[in-house]
């Protein structure tokens, strides 16, 4: 089948029409309302935070979520009562561009106006990106007001899995949690010792790395004690064989620290050198940057 050039650009208008007409409604945008014989009603309104509309005669007319057409059938029907046989056409005249609100492990917290379509990823973006990251990212939360969701940021950042890159609306709170973070003391056979500042849950392979393990500091992997005060105010001790944890890749033996406690890394043994140095030289690899 041939189109002429103008049955070609009305073909093309239709199908833009058409379109539109099935387009949603959000929060923010304008619309342009058109009815028939009645210049007094036709005007544009902007689509309030809650979905709704302030429209003459009747008034609140919510909106929000319903597509283009739809919003036009019931503003007939509501006009309905006071316009005999309304004629309406509505079209999104600008589309909104939501304020979020950015909160947590982001460089720059704050309010941000997004463009429109926004999606989690386009306000992350907006705030800095994240600032601590420390380990497997955390889950963000996506509020309303109403209604919360849970995102996985692992698997949109780190595995591109872009179902969790969810839309943005007009006064949506996006929350990042941070690490949290707390000292422990290190001492003895360690380049830095004194505080140090882990996260939580880090394990103590993670404490001794920070406070610095070259070989020269000379340290006793096998016999490392840790001093832990309870809320009851005993003092509990333990013994670890990092070097055994770690060799045999035994997380449970790698014990997890607690806000307080104090390590203490004796010194090696001669005899001890040829294979405590080349496990602390990996230590260091592995956890410091």
């Amino acid at each position: 089948m041939r189109y002429s050039r103008s049955g070609f650009a009305l073909a093309i208008l239709f199908a833009a029409t058409a379109a539109s007409a099935q387009q949603t409604i959000s929060p923010g945008d304008q619309l342009n309302v058109q009815v028939y014989g009645q210049q007094a009603l036709s005007e544009n309104v902007t689509v309030l935070p809650d979905g709704t509309v302030q429209y003459p005669l009747v008034g609140n007319v919510r909106v929000g979520g319903l597509t283009v057409n739809a919003a036009t059938s019931l503003f007939a029907a509501r006009l309905a009562k006071y316009v005999r046989d309304p004629y309406v056409t509505i079209a999104i005249a600008q589309l909104g561009k939501p304020s979020v609100l950015v909160l947590g492990n982001v460089k720059s917290p704050g309010k941000y106006d997004l463009r429109s379509g926004a999606r989690l990823t386009d306000a992350i973006a907006a705030a800095g990106g994240l600032a601590v990251v420390d380990g497997p990212l955390p889950d963000a939360r996506v509020s309303d007001g109403n209604d919360a969701r849970t995102v996985s940021l692992q698997r949109l950042l780190q595995q591109g899995d872009l179902s969790q890159d969810v839309s943005l609306a007009e006064g949506d709170v996006v929350y990042v949690p941070g690490p949290v973070l707390m000292d422990v003391v290190v001492t003895g056979a360690v380049d830095h010792p004194g505080d140090i500042q882990v996260s939580e849950g880090d394990r103590l392979s993670m404490a001794i790395a920070k406070a610095g393990n070259s070989a020269g500091a000379n340290a006793d992997l096998n016999h490392v004690r840790v001093l832990r005060t309870e809320a009851d105010g005993h003092t509990k001790q333990f013994t670890v064989d990092l070097y055994r944890a770690l060799e045999h890749g035994d997380e449970g033996a790698d014990i997890t620290l607690h806000k307080g406690d104090v390590v203490f890394v004796p010194q090696a043994r001669r005899h001890t050198d040829a294979f405590a140095s080349p496990l602390l030289y990996l230590l260091g690899r592995l956890f410091i940057p």
